[in-house]
């Protein structure tokens, strides 16, 4: 309590106007300082506004995923009861029909109207309206939004019972499955089995599922960055649903594949609240686990307490299932045991922190994936409310007491990004205050066209939001005639972190009085907590109340963040300070370092020790500086320590485990080359796994992550005697195989598979090459090889699948075709395609995929579902886009990491081992021109006069290079004859 109310007095003392004492929001503006003389009273407090009669008017938008389309009917092997209905356009559609007008789309508008008039209709005073519009700027993507009318609880109440009787927050998951699985390609028909669990699965969580074929994908190359069109060899299963019920549908169907693999699955019970506390940060524990035992574990979404929404034909999923799959019997209940030992040695550690009902709404509507990795980095739990509650109280819990504080202050930096707003106004006339029909127009236009939830009470509005979204409201009630018919004043409150109040303010509270005297506008520095404060920004007029937010938004803090080793804090830091000094003097930025004590002593593990712990702050106005900040930093580290950066790479999700196995490779792996290597959770079936660490070692340590990783590429080729005797002859066993695996690392095996025939019928000879994912590239040279072998043998071969083009060439080949000459030799066609393993498809692709569909659609296997789907139209073909709209906001950008690239090209002077770089005129050892015409740029420096960018070291001193005449000190000496 001691603590709480010196709190109270120093943010007392702090405010810009403490000389006068605390300012009261209720004070007329004049007595405050110089305004225009119309200025009238601010009116009520701005969370609670309400009129004599306490009846409110409440605007919100209801987050229907109107623009998310059904599958292409094309690739649809597969639906579930009424799927295709709900999902596809009736047959009679036009071709541009919108996505929103989709029969889901539209029966979730209807559900919504017919609560609305039930709550109008019901026995309580409540109204309740929908309207949808589609704004020009939306790209076709429907706005619905609800205005009721009637006290604040009953206002706040509906609203409750809207968000959570609604399908909100629609998505489509998408799981891939090998084709063999699902189907039986010999008989060309889905295994009953299958499509059975599939209706059952949608039939038991309320969820829409679609089997769907493969599909044409652009793929890039990791290593070249060539793009393309990649066929993939897996079979998709799409599952539409709510954010809940579409998780707990893809789990159950993740489930039965493992069954399909011959897993054995159970089920553990764990209490929600500790199960992020047993997987640990990133995940750590629970894939020891998953590794030590061979099993794989799928948590439930750690959210799904807070949607209380069902299908009304679905079954909700127990937040405290925890499936378990593996091998045997004994292995899941090894599984077990160590997750119950796990959780027994767990030292939990609580705080509980307060968080506005608004600003807590919006983070679960709108942040939900960045709230996700923070708790996932933390390995931290938060018991949030449920939706639109109107709760104020949440619980952070982890199994540290740092954890929990870092989850906390980056759950209030979230929350800092969310702006309120106030328009009062006493009108002179009580005929100027329109009607309800209007007041519900009027919110519903101004909350559609900003996504702002909006209050209004007489001529007194309440907005609050992104902000954006606030001032766009702003914007739009600043351009209604009745708002400028009677005195009025605008208020808007930012939330900002404690430790930004020794920066904003300035020396003495002198930004702030500046601002003040420039714009006419008031600030005040209010509602102090442990971590955040609020700025009141107030004004006379729209005009005035702008600029003094423009002008208190560029002094708010932009930062970046990023890792600098400990070993390099002094060097950059210099003796006294005076490195670090000069830089933040140059380019007015504020510069932090925190080593491992800061964050918690020594002995921590490579998570916490590999955190971002330099952070560079400048204003906003400022902000451009911070990269050239950040670049100067880090031109003082080695290459080896560079930046970190972060790569993905794709591994068949099912192999994951394989590798996972092999944590004890893995963590070899990543101590070599300093890089953290993180596999995706296994309820997520993603196939990505991300590689973490420094730009100049995660490369090498993608390289020899994808030695681990087998592939396959299989050749087909038609069947005469010639090549069957030299594939049997010695030569092939005894000196071409050994040499492919020496000289390119590629096995080759031959096998004989009867349903690969040759255009006529003629049976073939399969090859298969076996390498790892890393010597890709060496399969094209290997095939080159074997073909040569071929035509020195005499063997004519004739490839009939699996041919793998060269890539463009880039002579003067492609011009010969111009040239109509006997003498010159016409080039063949050149493939875009440069990648070794991914051929350029072509006709090929499009041959082999329809045939597969063709072979599922034949007669006798899928003929009613194929031409059920003939008479249907798809939503997918509609024009729809992405619209990505650039802000010019600056305060949104300064309370972001700002991604930034950096080159490594410093030229370091041998005989400054401090990192350094002193400036060419001070610097003794910088190249030197011939004369005064020629440039610095263009000279030529002479031996001796630079180091080798980079170079490593010979000697095991401190860097200085040797005064002996030695060869090997580092330092290249004359040529010449010794004199």
């Amino acid at each position: 309590m001691n603590k709480l109310a010196n709190m109270r007095h120093w943010s007392e003392r702090m405010s810009p106007n403490f000389g006068m004492g605390r300012p009261n929001p209720n004070m007329p503006m004049n007595q405050l300082g110089p305004h225009p003389k119309n200025a009238s009273q601010p009116g009520p407090p701005m969370n609670n506004p309400q009129s004599s009669d306490g009846t409110i008017h409440y605007s919100f938008n209801v987050p229907f995923a109107s623009d998310l389309a059904g599958p292409d009917t094309e690739d649809i092997l597969h639906a579930t009861t009424d799927a295709v209905l709900r999902w596809t356009h009736p047959e009679d559609a036009p071709d541009d029909v919108q996505v929103h007008e989709l029969p889901v789309h539209a029966q979730n508008l209807a559900n919504l109207e017919r609560m609305c008039r039930d709550l109008s209709n019901g026995p309580l005073p409540i109204e309740a309206h929908v309207v949808t519009t589609t704004p020009k700027m939306s790209k076709g993507q429907q706005i619905t939004t609800v205005c009721l009318s009637g006290s604040p609880e009953l206002v706040h109440k509906s609203r409750e019972t809207i968000l959570n009787e609604s399908p909100i927050a629609l998505r489509c998951t998408t799981i891939d499955v090998d084709g063999a699985l699902v189907c039986d390609l010999n008989a060309g028909a889905l295994k009953e089995s299958v499509t059975a669990q599939l209706d059952y699965v949608s039939t038991y969580t309320g969820v829409d599922i679609f089997l769907l074929g493969p599909k044409l994908t652009p793929m890039v190359d990791g290593m070249t960055g060539d793009s393309e069109m990649r066929m993939d060899q897996r079979w998709r299963v799409a599952i539409y649903g709510d954010i809940v019920s579409s998780e707990h549908a893809k789990t159950r169907v993740l489930c039965h594949i493992d069954s399909l693999l011959g897993r054995i699955v159970d089920v553990a019970k764990l209490d929600m609240s500790v199960q992020q506390l047993i997987c640990g940060r990133h995940r750590k524990n629970i894939k020891l686990i998953e590794s030590s035992t061979g099993t794989a574990i799928y948590f439930p979404p750690m959210f799904s307490p807070i949607y209380r929404y069902c299908p009304p034909t679905g079954t909700r999923r127990d937040p405290s299932d925890v499936f378990i799959s593996g091998e045997t019997p004994q292995s899941i209940e090894l599984a077990k045991q160590k997750l119950h030992e796990t959780m027994t040695r767990l030292r939990i550690y609580v705080k509980d922190v307060t968080l506005p009902a608004a600003k807590m709404d919006s983070i679960l509507l709108t942040r939900l994936d960045k709230l996700r990795k923070i708790l996932e980095a933390n390995g931290t739990y938060i018991m949030f409310p449920p939706l639109a509650s109107q709760r104020t109280m949440v619980r952070v819990q982890g199994g540290e007491g740092l954890p929990v504080e870092r989850t906390v202050r980056e759950l209030m930096s979230l929350a800092g990004q969310f702006y309120s707003a106030g328009w009062y106004a006493q009108p002179t006339d009580a005929r100027a205050l329109p009607g309800p029909a209007d007041i519900r127009a009027m919110l519903s236009d101004i909350c559609a066209n900003s996504d702002a939830d909006l209050t209004f009470d007489k001529m007194n509005f309440t907005i609050t939001g992104s902000d954006d979204a606030v001032k766009s409201a702003l914007t739009v009630i600043s351009d209604m005639k009745m708002m400028t018919q009677v005195p009025y004043q605008i208020r808007v409150k930012i939330e900002l972190a404690n430790e930004h109040k020794e920066f904003v303010s300035g020396k003495k509270n002198g930004k702030i009085n500046k601002i003040m005297g420039q714009s006419n506008v008031q600030i005040i520095f209010d509602g102090f907590n442990e971590y955040n404060f609020n700025i009141d920004v107030m004004g006379g007029s729209y005009e005035s109340m702008k600029q003094g937010l423009t002008l208190v938004e560029q002094e708010m803090p932009a930062s970046i963040s990023f890792h600098v080793p400990d070993q390099y804090h002094k060097r950059i830091i210099g003796i006294g300070g005076q490195h670090i000094q000069r830089i933040m003097k140059k380019h007015s930025v504020f510069v932090k370092f925190s080593n491992a004590m800061d964050r918690g002593g020594m002995g921590r593990e490579d998570d916490d020790i590999k955190v971002d712990n330099v952070i560079c702050r400048t204003p906003a106005r400022n902000a451009q500086n911070l990269d050239a900040v950040k670049n100067e930093i880090l031109e003082m580290v080695d290459r080896a320590d560079s930046e970190y950066t972060t790569q993905s790479v794709s591994v068949d999700r099912l192999y994951h485990r394989e590798l996972i196995a092999r944590l004890p490779e893995i963590d070899d792996l990543e101590q070599k080359y300093n890089c953290k290597i993180t596999f995706p959770s296994t309820e997520q079936a993603s196939d990505e796994v991300t590689v973490h660490g420094p730009q100049w070692q995660v490369p090498h340590c993608v390289d020899e992550f994808l030695g681990m990783v087998p592939d396959k590429h299989e050749l087909v080729l038609a069947r005469t005697p010639e090549l069957v005797k030299y594939l049997e002859s010695p030569e092939f066993a005894n000196d071409l195989a050994p040499k492919l695996k020496d000289q390119y690392e590629v096995e080759v095996t031959i096998r004989q598979n009867p349903d690969e025939v040759t255009e006529d019928g003629s049976p073939t000879v399969t090859i298969m090459w076996g390498f790892t994912r890393n010597n890709a590239g060496g399969l094209r040279d290997a095939m080159d090889l074997m073909q040569s072998e071929f035509a020195t043998a005499s063997v004519e071969i004739n490839i009939v699948k699996g041919s793998i083009p060269r890539p463009k060439s880039d002579s003067f080949e492609d011009s010969l075709q111009y040239f109509d000459s006997k003498l010159l030799q016409h080039a063949p066609s050149s493939v875009a395609t440069d990648s070794p393993v991914k051929p350029a498809f072509g006709d090929e692709v499009a041959r082999e995929r329809s045939s597969i569909l063709d072979r599922l659609r034949k007669p006798g296997s899928m003929t009613s579902i194929s031409s059920f789907l003939d008479r249907r139209k798809n939503s997918s073909h509609s024009a729809n886009g992405l619209f990505f709209k650039g802000s010019s906001n600056v305060s949104k950008s300064s309370l972001i990491s700002i991604e930034s690239t950096r080159s490594f090209n410093a030229d370091r002077n041998p005989w400054n081992d401090s990192g350094v770089n002193l400036a060419d005129d001070d610097n003794p050892w910088a190249p030197r021109p011939y004369g005064n015409h020629v440039d610095n740029k263009l000279a030529i420096p002479q031996p001796g006069d630079v180091t080798p960018r980079h170079s490593a070291r010979v000697s095991g001193d401190s860097g200085r290079p040797s005064t002996s005449h030695s060869l090997n000190s580092g330092y290249p000496g004359p040529v010449g004859p010794f004199r």
